[in-house]
């Protein structure tokens, strides 16, 4: 079959100033300076370094690595939003991408206006935008709003138009970056299955970045591993999805603790996150086992910089094979509102529920963000921490062996007389 998307020794280099931000103009000389004196490799960082592969057309590809691993890169690259300082990239067909909340729209045009708008840039005429309309908006499920400025609409509302617009003016590459996390669980649902529609009835190709495993491995024939700009595996998805997990065994004999690198997160004039672990009732902090003859609490330490009612912390339990288990955030009970919160040096505590888990191996991470405003340390970061689980004290006599599920919640049952 042939290749939708050819790579060939691809390279992205980014000027550090490009993602700190704006630079003075001492910082502007000095940088002049270096690049005379030839130092320009403490002013640079390379984001993909010599990346080859080739997708064939009507591929699901998935791509996964860790935060930084250089995947939005390559996907902007693939969009052509951004160029490659070297190496070059092939591309088969009109490309769609999702990448961000927001890209692609303009924000005081309506709802109406920007689905014209996109196809129009995708090369299409009016007539075959307008075949396709009503179509869009049925799935994007906004009809109610077609007629008020995007800028207007919740993230949930443009994430919803923008996949429906991306995926139903038939693009022959549809790429989607892991924004489909913005919206909510029935609709994540939906468009996995129109990409799965779009890749096997009309023969388009798809590349998926996603944090979700299960979603990689269901959804994907084939998957691609990044690592710190590297391209380390391509191989079927399920194979892919093995050896990244694979990759984070190490943590099943480190502590569980995670402290902030140094390095700019974003929100930091609100809050400033310097620790995540867990410890036992002794105070400790194990060593990626737990037991359910022990109790334990998974600790949050920040500074609180201002007070803002739209932070929030999640605490997110995963399965070995990366499926979502549960998520529980600090506002479960009500009791916790940041805009109530004085600025300074804070805890947050919450307890491992033991009594959930099975003799099998999960993934904790901290995640967090300013609701609706943007991520602080987004899903898939650095803070993800694995163990295994034992239950090492266990009454029920039929428990010898491991449950099946991924979890094996301890209810209390009752017996009465009818």
């Amino acid at each position: 079959m042939n290749s939708a998307i050819k790579i060939r020794n691809l390279s992205k280099r980014f000027n550090l100033g490009e993602i700190r931000g704006y630079k003075t103009i001492r910082e502007t000389l000095q940088n002049m300076f270096k690049l005379r004196m030839e130092k320009q490799d403490v002013d640079y960082i390379w984001a993909l370094k010599n990346v080859s592969a080739d997708i064939r057309q009507g591929e699901v590809a998935g791509i996964i690595g860790r935060n930084g691993a250089g995947k939005s890169t390559l996907l902007k690259i693939i969009s052509r939003i951004t160029g490659p300082t070297e190496g070059t990239i092939e591309l088969k067909g009109r490309v769609a991408s999702l990448l961000e909340v927001g890209t692609g729209f303009h924000p005081e045009l309506t709802g109406r206006e920007n689905i014209f708008l996109n196809g129009v840039i995708l090369g299409m005429k009016r007539a075959e935008i307008k075949a396709r309309f009503d179509e869009i908006v049925d799935f994007a499920d906004v009809e109610e709003f077609l007629d008020t400025p995007v800028k207007r609409y919740s993230s949930g509302m443009y994430v919803r138009l923008a996949f429906a617009v991306a995926a139903h003016l038939e693009p022959e590459i549809l790429i989607v970056d892991e924004v489909l996390s913005v919206g909510d669980i029935q609709f994540q649902k939906k468009c996995l299955g129109k990409m799965q529609e779009i890749s096997t009835k009309a023969g388009r190709t798809v590349l998926f970045v996603s944090h979700n495993m299960s979603a990689i491995s269901n959804l994907c024939a084939r998957g691609i591993l990044l690592d710190h700009g590297k391209l380390i595996y391509s191989g079927t998805a399920k194979d892919t999805v093995k050896i990244y997990l694979e990759g984070v065994e190490e943590n099943k004999t480190k502590k569980m603790e995670w402290t902030a690198p140094d390095k700019k997160y974003p929100f930091m004039n609100v809050v400033k996150i310097k620790r995540f672990y867990v410890k036992d009732a002794k105070g400790n902090i194990p060593s990626g086992r737990l037991f359910n003859s022990e109790r334990y609490d998974a600790i949050i330490e920040a500074d609180l910089l201002q007070s803002d009612g739209r932070l929030i912390f999640f605490i997110t339990y995963y399965s070995d094979d990366g499926t979502l288990l549960f998520t529980t955030d600090a506002h479960d009970t009500g009791e916790i509102n940041f805009s109530q919160v004085s600025p300074g040096p804070i805890k947050l505590s919450v307890p491992v529920p033991v009594e959930l888990f099975a003799n099998k191996s999960y993934q904790i991470e901290l995640v967090s963000a300013l609701h609706y405003t943007g991520w602080i340390l987004p899903a898939g970061n650095e803070s993800m921490m694995r163990f295994e689980f034992f239950r090492d004290v266990d009454s029920n006599p039929y428990s010898n062996e491991t449950r099946l599920g991924f979890l094996a919640p301890v209810l209390r049952w009752k017996l009465s007389r009818l």
